[in-house]
C-alpha cells in the first residue's frame, strides 16, 4: 500500500500535512484558495508535482464553491487564483505549466463548459502516477544499463509519493530498480535545514521496506567513498532549456561531488518541469525561506541570538554535471533538452 498525499474525492480536497511526519499521521482540509496557498507556503504540503496537483484541486474545489454568469468569469477566477497558488512557492514550474493550458482551454475551446474544467483539472492526480511510473521505468533502464546490478544508490529531500500524486520521481526510479531486483541500498541525506530526508524519505523508505540508510548532507563524499555509492538521482523543480537544473538546496554541492568522484548524477522530474523560456540556471528564481527554518528546531532556537541569516531554498546543478535527465519520455542529456521543445 503507497503513501497518500492527496486525497481527492466528489470535490473534497484533503492533504498529508507533511510538517506532522513521521511522527503523526494527519490530513488537512482545503476549502478555499487561500487554504491552499498557506499550505504550499508553509510547506504542509511539498515537491514540485504535489504542489501542482494540490493547486489545481484547490481550484477544482473553488469553484464548485461559486456561480459564474459566464465563461468570461469563470476564466478570470481561475486565473486569479491559479496566480496566487503560483505566488506560494514560485521556483517550481509545474502549477505555471498547467495553469496557462488550463486557462487556455477555457479561452480557446468554443465547447468548453463548467464540468469539463472540473474533469480537467481533477485528471492531474491520475495522469501525475502514469508519468512517475514511466519516469522510474526509463531511470531504472538507464542506471542497470550504465552500471548493471547491485546498484547503490543517494537521493536527497523527498521525491517520492509524499512529493508527487503517487510512485514519485527520483524515488520512483529507486522503486523501479527494487521492483527489477537490481538495487543493492539507499543513501538518502537528511537534507537540511528543512529536514525533508530524514522526516519524509527515510519514512517512505521504511514504509515500503526500501534497504536504506540515513546520512547527514555533510557525510556525502565520506559515504560515497566508503559505501561504494556508484550513483546519485534527484529530483527538479525547474529545468531550463540548457539543462541546468533547480532542486533543493545542496544538490549542486551532489552534482560537484558525483563529478569527482566519477559517479552519474541523474536529475529525474516529469517533462512539465522544463521550463522553455528559461535559458539558463542564471534565468530561476531562488525561493528564500524564513530564517527560523535555520536557526530553530521544533520552535526552540538553537543557533545564536543575532547571526544573519542565508537560507535559499533551491539551488542549481550546472547542466556539465548531470548525465541525464529522466523524463517519462525518456532520458536525455542535458544538451539535448533545447530540441524536445516540440
Amino acid at each position: 500500500m503507497t503513501l497518500e498525499a492527496i486525497k481527492y474525492e466528489n470535490g473534497k480536497l484533503m492533504i498529508l500535512d507533511q510538517l506532522k511526519l513521521p511522527l503523526f499521521l494527519e490530513y488537512i482540509k482545503i476549502n478555499s484558495v487561500e487554504d491552499g496557498f498557506r499550505a504550499i507556503k508553509e510547506m504542509n504540503v511539498r515537491g514540485a508535482p504535489a504542489i501542482a496537483i494540490v493547486g489545481c484541486l484547490t481550484v477544482a474545489v473553488a469553484v464548485q464553491k461559486k456561480e459564474f454568469e459566464n465563461t468570461k468569469e469563470l476564466a478570470e477566477f481561475v486565473k486569479t487564483s491559479f496566480e496566487r497558488l503560483v505566488a506560494a512557492r514560485p521556483t517550481a514550474v509545474n502549477m505555471t505549466f498547467a495553469s496557462k493550458i488550463i486557462n487556455l482551454s477555457i479561452l480557446f475551446l468554443n465547447n468548453f463548459h463548467f464540468l469539463n474544467l472540473l474533469s480537467k483539472l481533477e485528471s492531474e492526480m491520475a495522469s501525475d502516477v502514469k508519468t512517475n511510473k514511466l519516469i522510474g521505468d526509463h531511470g531504472a533502464a538507464e542506471i542497470v544499463k550504465l552500471l548493471g546490478d547491485n546498484v547503490t544508490i543517494l537521493t536527497h529531500c523527498n521525491t517520492g509519493s509524499l512529493a508527487t500524486a503517487g510512485y514519485g520521481t527520483a524515488l520512483g526510479v529507486i522503486r523501479s530498480l527494487q521492483r527489477e531486483n537490481k538495487l543493492k541500498h539507499v543513501f538518502c541525506t537528511e537534507t537540511r535545514p528543512y529536514n525533508q530526508g530524514a522526516r519524509l524519505t527515510a519514512y517512505e523508505l521504511v514504509y515500503e521496506k526500501i534497504p536504506a540508510t540515513l546520512i547527514a548532507d555533510s557525510m556525502v563524499s565520506a559515504a560515497i567513498k566508503e559505501k561504494r555509492i556508484n550513483c546519485i538521482v534527484v529530483g527538479a523543480d525547474r529545468v531550463a532549456k540548457n539543462g541546468d537544473s533547480a532542486n533543493k538546496i545542496g544538490t549542486f554541492q551532489l552534482a560537484v561531488v558525483a563529478k569527482y568522484f566519477g559517479i552519474p548524477f541523474f536529475v529525474a522530474a516529469p517533462f512539465t518541469t522544463i521550463d522553455f523560456n528559461c535559458e539558463n540556471g542564471d534565468e530561476i528564481v531562488i525561493e528564500e525561506r524564513d530564517s527560523k527554518e535555520l536557526t530553530e528546531i521544533g520552535g526552540k532556537r538553537i543557533a545564536a541570538e543575532g547571526i544573519q541569516v542565508w537560507n535559499p531554498a533551491f539551488d542549481v546543478a550546472p547542466a556539465n554535471l548531470i548525465e541525464g535527465i529522466i523524463t517519462e519520455r525518456g532520458v536525455f542529456k542535458p544538451n539535448e533538452i533545447k530540441n524536445q521543445i516540440n
